[in-house]
């Protein structure tokens, strides 16, 4: 196992040319949010937009519409139970992040399917939180995945990779890790969420861990939060082991920046100094 170098942020982040538009960092869209999580996915939307996306655009329940665009004004909305205009959408993205906050009900399977049909091959999508309870439970589900020929990223929790993978948190070491990615599909990265990350990449065997991080992350919303994180960046930067490993560190790197003066960190805290952190980082 490599551990993540210290120079990632700067072997990835690069100095924006001055003839640059919006366009030129990427798309992302983001699908969760229910009438009870909608913190989820603005908590997302928000760290996907100061990492750096250039255009933003949130499918969720409807109810979430006036705190998102109050919270993150810079992000666009669609009605997730719209599956037309969604569709229209992700022919014209480069990112999908799917279940931060979807929940399991009815919608959210006929989302999960919208998206599984319909991601094309040269797009990156984002499973987390709600879509992975889905296809731990769903066959039908995961048997889509297996065949996608798209790159998938996998953000689970150590709970909600043993619900996929069967493999209980105390035996979810490096080999049966691997076996169970493999079976998954050969085009997926796991990200394993826990104190010590660890990225798992299936395409080229590696895994790395990242090694920074503290205790004051151990709250709601920080995993949300890595997902925007990860989405804005692919977005701007490409899907490479690179990019995602500079996601995970960006994301404890400014998370410890934070817990120098604070007890606890908070994700909009995180997300709030991205792009100072990302300023002192480029090439």
């Amino acid at each position: 196992m490599k551990k993540i170098p210290s120079d990632i942020l700067s072997q990835v982040i690069k100095k924006r040319n001055s003839d640059s538009f919006k366009g030129t960092y990427g798309k992302v869209l983001l699908i969760g949010g229910n009438q009870n999580y909608g913190g989820a996915i603005i908590m997302a939307a928000e760290a996907c937009v100061n990492t750096g996306a250039g255009l933003t655009t949130v499918a969720t329940d409807s109810v979430n519409l006036s705190a998102l665009h109050t919270r993150v004004p810079e992000a666009m909305f669609v009605d997730y139970t719209d599956q037309k205009a969604i569709l229209a959408l992700l022919s014209k993205v480069n990112v999908v992040a799917l279940g931060l906050g979807l929940g399991t009900e009815e919608n959210a399977i006929a989302l999960v399917k919208l998206i599984l049909q319909n991601i094309a091959e040269n797009q990156t999508l984002i499973l987390d939180a709600s879509a992975l309870d889905l296809l731990a439970n769903r066959p039908d589900l995961l048997s889509q995945l297996k065949n996608l020929e798209s790159k998938v990223i996998l953000t689970p929790h150590q709970m909600e990779w043993q619900n996929l993978s069967g493999i209980k948190i105390s035996e979810q070491k490096e080999e049966p890790n691997c076996r169970a990615l493999q079976q998954l599909g050969s085009n997926i990265t796991l990200i394993l969420k826990s104190n010590h990350t660890t990225i798992y990449d299936s395409t080229h065997q590696d895994i790395w861990q990242n090694t920074i991080g503290n205790p004051g992350m151990a709250t709601g919303g920080m995993g949300d939060t890595l997902t925007g994180i990860i989405a804005g960046m692919i977005a701007q930067f490409g899907n490479s082991t690179q990019t995602i490993l500079a996601a995970v560190y960006l994301h404890s790197y400014v998370g410890d920046l934070v817990a120098q003066d604070n007890y606890v960190v908070l994700p909009t805290a995180i997300s709030r100094l991205i792009p100072r952190v990302m300023h002192d980082f480029q090439k």
